[in-house]
């Protein structure tokens, strides 16, 4: 039996610069599987890191010869690069079975199987158990139907099965299969934040999320619940990554990290294992928790915390209670200025495209972002991903005027508002960018900073051409 698990050809998103990330979900996949069905061959192809063209692609799965392909999901603009991938599987090994997964499939399951008929089946939700007994009985007979979490072609009839629960301590997973890519380690980087020749990992501390954000995808995908992994259980990975694989940079994925002690414990857990001085994580966190844990942050930047990603989303109260993030908007002031105290580099996140924003509004979003100053800031498009409340009413209401799913990348503008074309907020949004990466005075105060990130960053975006890129899409 041969599983061939294939991160397809794709592009990165720019707005963050230059990077190429490790495929965190299919090489946690690989070392389940692994780990639960040792015969099993398994190769796990990176197109981007290996630098496999569309053209090659088929050479390599042809020459693998295939019983399983998985493809790598992750967002609702990698949708056409999935289907794609299948595409040329069936085209060289009609008879393997095609699975993909991640949450844009799982929230449109049944309608990519009519639309998308290269796909044999959907694995829904968490994926661990769900693929690893789809692979099991693959090898006795196709018996599809007694499998939980599955979307699947039964001849010229689309099935769903039964949800199923989820694991419920997952610090029993195994450690992420960094093996599994250990010939393209060094092509992981992300450019602005270790430079190119850093290598950088991904690790799940958690899946999840305690809050409802009505534009957000993840904490409906993982069952409306957080679990999360000990803070010993995640330093062991960090230590895993760093002694074993040679990675200096850390992206801890979760969407939150959550308030608190649970961040203090790992930064002690983190400093009793003596990494190196080269060591350094990123985290995401609410600017709430972040302003639990402000006494604490020397110990949190002394275990190699170099970047903090908040949620900031606006200065409208008003936006941040319809999109139920719970916060002030005051306390981003606050947030900022003890992380950059403590030589923390702040990136801070904001929306537009709400229905109520007009030109105006925008432009007091891009005065709030001036004068909280984060180190970074990403400007976004309010973006109705399938499987969100946001998703559902803006459908119900008509506001969805961009069908290409590639789009969905809150680099594009979806929908209109009450006041502004789509045009009018794409518009906004290269302004937004261009307001803040344009101004030659935070230009020189970048470069010049004493936070060595800061300055590799603002050097490494002078260099990208976003405003540029950003144009070009309208």
């Amino acid at each position: 039996m041969r599983v061939l698990f294939v991160e397809p050809p794709k592009d990165i998103w720019f707005v963050m610069g230059e990077y190429k990330p490790p495929p965190y979900g299919i090489i946690q996949l690989a070392a389940f599987l692994e780990r639960e069905e040792p015969g099993i061959d398994i190769k796990v192809l990176d197109c981007n890191a290996q630098q496999i063209t569309w053209e090659k692609l088929e050479d390599h799965i042809s020459v693998y010869q295939p019983d399983i392909v998985a493809s790598s999901s992750l967002a609702t603009c990698n949708t056409y690069a999935v289907a794609r991938t299948l595409q040329a599987v069936k085209k060289v090994t009609p008879e393997a079975l095609t699975v993909t997964g991640g949450q844009h499939f799982t929230a449109t399951a049944q309608a990519s199987m009519k639309e998308y008929p290269e796909i044999d089946a959907i694995v829904r939700g968490e994926g661990e158990l769900t693929f690893t007994e789809l692979v099991k009985n693959r090898m006795n007979a196709d018996k599809f139907e007694s499998i939980q979490g599955i979307t699947f072609r039964d001849q010229d009839t689309i099935k769903t099965n039964p949800d199923r629960p989820l694991i419920e301590d997952i610090n029993d997973l195994p450690f992420p299969g960094y093996h599994f890519v250990k010939e393209h380690l060094h092509e992981y980087h992300f450019e602005a934040m270790s430079g190119r020749d850093a290598p950088y990992a991904l690790i799940e501390g958690g899946r999840g999320c305690t809050h409802t954000c009505s534009f957000c995808t993840q904490w409906n995908h993982w069952g409306c619940k957080w679990r999360v992994k000990t803070p010993s259980r995640i330093a062991d990975e960090f230590a895993y990554c760093y002694n074993e694989h040679g990675f200096r940079f850390i992206w801890l994925t979760d969407d939150n990290f959550g308030p608190g002690g649970r961040s203090v414990e790992l930064a002690d857990e983190l400093i009793s294992r003596n990494l190196g001085d080269d060591f350094m994580w990123f985290i995401q966190m609410r600017v709430d928790d972040v302003l639990t844990i402000k006494h604490h942050l020397p110990k949190m930047r002394k275990s190699g915390l170099q970047w903090v990603m908040m949620g900031i989303e606006s200065p409208k109260r008003d936006n941040l209670n319809k999109w139920r993030k719970g916060l002030n908007p005051n306390d981003a002031f606050e947030a900022i200025r003890v992380l950059k105290e403590n030589d923390i580099f702040t990136h801070g996140m904001f929306i537009i495209g709400e229905r109520e924003d007009t030109h105006e509004s925008i432009e007091e979003t891009r005065r709030f972002v001036n004068e909280i100053d984060p180190d970074f800031a990403i400007f976004t498009a309010l973006t109705p991903f399938p499987g969100t409340e946001l998703y559902g009413l803006a459908r119900e209401k008509g506001w969805i005027e961009d069908e290409n799913l590639s789009h969905y990348d809150m680099a594009h503008a979806i929908m209109p508002t009450e006041h502004l074309t789509r045009l009018e907020v794409q518009e906004e949004l290269w302004k937004c960018y261009r307001g803040f990466y344009g101004s030659w005075p935070r230009k020189i105060k970048g470069i010049f900073s004493s936070n060595e990130m800061k300055r590799r960053v603002n050097m490494h975006m002078a260099g990208q051409g976003i405003l540029k890129q950003l144009r070009d899409l309208f």
